[in-house]
Formats: structure tokens, C-alpha cells, sequence
């Protein structure tokens, strides 16, 4: 019977099965020590301890939530950005739905050339946002940012991103680990993609975003290594960003400031059930342009800026360093053995690679299907994302070639050129200063 049920397996799965369990591990070595270590067991004992504690976190969080609603703070929500103008009647409606309405809205037109400075200056009137202000001359999202702090008075901010939608209790829920622990010093919020409908570049992102945002973020917070907190949907102490300076120039400012909050000793947590639903590049054009710069920022902050983590000082934090050191094996150092990976097959098994090659798609297709079941799992929105499930098996070629390939050229524009500094997404003027002054 093994032998029948044996000749019925394609040519490629009999071969590995007569080679044996020796040279398959020596074949792809890659995927067993790092992708499904990583991304299959390490999640899978994280997430199941997660689950058993799901009954004590969630009267925590519920004791939270009354200490949350019984201080009830004022809190200053900041909407940085430049022609965002289309996008700002509807966000004002989304917040105004808010279970959580004690705070201001204040937002900042970073020199847009549309009709921002109309519209917004028309919602002010109306009472629709707080504060409108207008830098005529565009100095960045950074700069837009603190020019918001500076006229903030809530206790804590909520960064937000103009183009996004929030869950009705989304400010309320961002604000509730705060109140768990004294040391958390910033609160990211679970950002998700709302197009998804629209291309197929956007439902691979969608699935992208459900594994290494929805989930992978949830992996780290719960080991404290959690390293980035969005732009699109963020919350802040107040006297924490005022004693760090608030952002420093980018691109890459969301990972930047989130490192400074734990350099400066406070905790990060991930707060999967404040949700947000953004827009991401329906088009592979415009997605390669994003994650150039994206990818630019992981070697200009985590390998140079913030290198003293990796380093014992006064200051040394072993959570700071696994967190940044995580960060960059995971994105760096495995992006060059990839490579090295990939000219050992071809010097060693180029004669084999027509059982290599489909052995090593099936591998990746089970394990993304095995990944997105872990999504399933923690997911609130099962239903509508069970639609993505058919697009997972591309998930192989999106992640393992494409953005691989776009990663290895931007860590070497930026490590060899820092060709960050160029970059139009940043006034050059202000590129220039932060090049100065090293940041």
C-alpha cells in the first residue's frame, strides 16, 4: 500500500523521500533553520500561550478599560500631512463616532498644493477639528508633527494618518494598555488594509500586512522586543515624547521614535484590537517606491543612528538590543544569506534544481497557508478576510522574490550611497540638516 500511495506522489516528492532526510536539510537549510523556525514554531508557542492567558489578560484589559473611563484624560489626536484635503471630511465624521470622545483634533497642512488649507480651514469653522495650521513652506512629517505636539494639550497623543478609517472604539481601545502598566511609554494600533479589494498588488499586501502586522506584531509585543509603531495609528505619553524631542526627521520616523521611547527606559505594546484600515499602492510601481524607502530607513536608523544598543554601556538594555538585533537579522543579515543560499544551490545543485526549485515552492506554499491559519485564528474580521485565502499561495513569489529583490536594492543604496537623504518623500533642505547632524 505504501508503495502504491508512493507512485501516486509527483517525481519531484519521490525524490525526496528516496534522497532522505539528510540531504533535504543540507538542500534547503534556509527554510528549515530560519523561515519555519521563525515563522511557524516560534509563533505557533507564542501563540498558543497567548491564547491560555486570554482569560486573565482579558480581566486585566477590562480593569483597564475602568481606569481608563474613570480618569477619563484628554488626549490630543494629530493628523500631520500634506494634500490630504480629500480624506479629512470623512476622517472627521470616523472620529466623531468614537466611543472614546474627550479629545482635540488638531490638524497640520505640511505646504499642500491642493485645497487642504480650503477645506480645513472651512472644518475648523464648522467645529469639525480644533486646530487647523498650515506650514506654507513644506518641511516634512516629521516637522508637522511636533508643530501639532507643540500646540497639543492632552495627555496622550494619538499620531494619525489622514487617508485612514477607525473601528468605533479604536481610540478608546489604543489608550487601554496604558493604563495596564505605568512603563508602557507608547501604544501601536493593528493597521490593516482596507483596498484590498482593489488589485491583486493590494490583497497580497492585505496578507502581508495580516502576518507581519495583525500577528507578527503580537508575537513581539508579548516577547517585548516590538520594535515599530506606525505613523498610520499610534498613541504616545505626552511627557515622553516632550523629553525624547518628538520625531526626528525620515523617512523611517515611525520605527525612529519608537526606538527613542525605549532607549529612554518605557515599554512598547501592541494593541491588536485597535484597528485601523488604510489605503496601501494598488500598483507595483508605486508599492516598489514605498518599500525603497521603507527598507532605506531599517539601515539608516537600526544599523546606524541607534548602533549603541548592540554595544554594553551605561544605558545597555538586553529587551533594546534583542529587539533592533531581531529586526535586523530577520531583514538584513537573512536578506544577504538568502543570496549566499541561492548561489550554493546553483555551484552545488544545478543539476538537481528541477526537483529543488518545485520542492522549495511547495515548502513556502504550505507554510503560508499554515501562516494564515494563526492569522485566522486571532483575527476579528474572519469572514471578510477568508476572501484573501485563494491569493496566499502567491504570497511565495510577493514576499520571497519581489520583496526581496526590491529590499536588496535599497539596503544597498543606503548602506553604501545613503541614498535616503535624497529621497523627495523629505523637503531637501530639511534631508540636508538631518544629514549634518547624523540623524
Amino acid at each position: 500500500m505504501f508503495l502504491s500511495v508512493h507512485n501516486l506522489l509527483p517525481e519531484y516528492l519521490n525524490y525526496w523521500f528516496v534522497v532522505g532526510l539528510q540531504k533535504f536539510i543540507r538542500v534547503f537549510w534556509y527554510f528549515v533553520i530560519f523561515e519555519f523556525t521563525r515563522y511557524i514554531i516560534i509563533d505557533y508557542i507564542v501563540a498558543f500561550i497567548f491564547w491560555l492567558k486570554g482569560k486573565p489578560r482579558k480581566e486585566q484589559f477590562e480593569e483597564a478599560r475602568r481606569k481608563l473611563f474613570i480618569e477619563n484624560p484628554f488626549v490630543s489626536v494629530i493628523i500631520p500631512g500634506k494634500n490630504e484635503g480629500k480624506h479629512l471630511f470623512k476622517l472627521t465624521k470616523s472620529l466623531d463616532e468614537q466611543t472614546f470622545s474627550n479629545f482635540e483634533l488638531i490638524i497640520v497642512d505640511d505646504g499642500s498644493d491642493d485645497d487642504t488649507p480650503i477645506i480645513g480651514k472651512n472644518l475648523e469653522k464648522l467645529g469639525l477639528i480644533d486646530m487647523f495650521i498650515r506650514n506654507e513652506m513644506r518641511g516634512g512629517k516629521a516637522s508637522a508633527a511636533n508643530l501639532a505636539l507643540r500646540y497639543s494639550k492632552g495627555k496622550y497623543i494619538v499620531h494619525l494618518d489622514a487617508d485612514c478609517s477607525f473601528d468605533r472604539d479604536a481610540i478608546e481601545k489604543v489608550l487601554i494598555p496604558f493604563y495596564l502598566d505605568d512603563k508602557i511609554g507608547a501604544v501601536g494600533g493593528n493597521v490593516k488594509v482596507r483596498n484590498y479589494r482593489e488589485s491583486l498588488c493590494a490583497k497580497l499586501q492585505a496578507i502581508e500586512y495580516l502576518k507581519t502586522v495583525s500577528v507578527g506584531r503580537i508575537i513581539t509585543s508579548y516577547l517585548g522586543i516590538y520594535k515599530i509603531i506606525s505613523g498610520a495609528f499610534g498613541a504616545f505619553r505626552k511627557d515622553v515624547i516632550d523629553s525624547i524631542g518628538g520625531w526626528d526627521i525620515g523617512p523611517g520616523l515611525d520605527g525612529d521614535i519608537t526606538v527613542k521611547i525605549r532607549k529612554s527606559g518605557y515599554k512598547i505594546f501592541f494593541q491588536p484590537e485597535a484597528v485601523c484600515l488604510t489605503n496601501a499602492p494598488s500598483k507595483f510601481k508605486v508599492l516598489t517606491k514605498q518599500r525603497l524607502r521603507w527598507d532605506k530607513s531599517i539601515i539608516r536608523f537600526r544599523v546606524r543612528k541607534h548602533k549603541d544598543v548592540y554595544f554594553p554601556n551605561a544605558n545597555f538594555n538586553w529587551s533594546n538590543f534583542f529587539s533592533l538585533a531581531e529586526n535586523v537579522f530577520y531583514n538584513v543579515v537573512l536578506d544577504i544569506l538568502w543570496w549566499i543560499y541561492i548561489i550554493d544551490i546553483i555551484i552545488n545543485y544545478s543539476s538537481q534544481l528541477q526537483f529543488i526549485i518545485p520542492m522549495n515552492f511547495t515548502l513556502y506554499f504550505v507554510m503560508s497557508y499554515v501562516q494564515m491559519f494563526s492569522i485566522y485564528i486571532f483575527s476579528e474580521r474572519r469572514e471578510e478576510e477568508k476572501y484573501l485565502w485563494p491569493y496566499v499561495s502567491l504570497m511565495t513569489l510577493y514576499t520571497g522574490t519581489y520583496l526581496r529583490i526590491v529590499r536588496t536594492i535599497a539596503y544597498y543604496k543606503e548602506f553604501f550611497f545613503k541614498r535616503s537623504y535624497e529621497d523627495v518623500w523629505n523637503p531637501y533642505k530639511s534631508s540636508i540638516k538631518a544629514k549634518r547632524a547624523g540623524l
